[in-house]
């Protein structure tokens, strides 16, 4: 039998600790997404950590710019990036104030919700595919720029929270090299920072880094 998912939302606390300790332990958590369609519901299954200053992966390695001004604190808000010209990716900021680290969120199986989310992701083969990567995911909840910054454990009405969910035993979390990421921050040896549910179908699969070619 399995366990109804503790609707607790998460307190900020949770969020005010390293990173190292944050991400794995939100494998299990759930993301509500609210829309003026109804909400969506996400169970994380794969997440990515970046440490700011001591972390060449991260988008605050070098500082603070009006792109990453939210890594840089309160914790437990939402950090939205575009990129490549085409894709919206999600974070979640966790660490002190001022501190500027935050967790990718990779992939999720979504649990409630799901009819929502196909409308956004016309492409999905099934369910399993709808979150399955940081673009897709954003995709599937309708997350862009206009929720950076949100507040995820804010109470009363807001667009993004996180409940407590049901947490992954450590004995099922696995973790290695970061997608995608180049030089030493993509390196497996020094920054193993990927963390994802072993065996889950939803997880993405890991790809290095490949250098994008300037057209002529």
């Amino acid at each position: 039998m399995i366990a109804t998912p503790d609707r607790t939302p998460l307190a900020r606390t949770f969020f005010d600790r390293p990173v190292l300790d944050v991400a794995p332990d939100l494998l299990g958590r759930l993301l509500v997404r609210t829309t003026p369609d109804g909400p969506i519901t996400l169970r994380l299954t794969e997440v990515e950590a970046y440490d700011g200053p001591n972390d060449p992966g991260s988008h605050a390695y070098r500082g603070r710019t009006a792109r990453n001004e939210v890594m840089f604190g309160p914790p437990g808000h939402v950090y939205v990036y575009f990129t490549y010209g085409m894709w919206h990716c999600m974070n979640l900021v966790c660490g002190s104030d001022g501190r500027a680290s935050a967790v990718l969120l990779r992939a999720g199986e979504v649990i409630e919700g799901a009819e929502l989310a196909r409308k956004r992701r016309l492409s999905a083969r099934d369910d399993k595919e709808l979150a399955k990567g940081p673009a897709r995911l954003a995709t599937a909840l309708d997350v862009d720029r206009a929720l950076d910054g949100t507040d995820a454990c804010a109470s009363g009405e807001t667009p993004l929270r996180m409940l407590t969910g049901t947490p992954v035993p450590s004995d099922q979390v696995r973790n290695g090299p970061r997608t995608g990421v180049a030089g030493e921050g993509g390196d497996g040896d020094i920054h193993p920072w990927r963390f994802w549910v072993s065996d889950d179908p939803t997880v993405s699969p890991y790809r290095a880094h490949v250098p994008r070619r300037r057209r002529s």
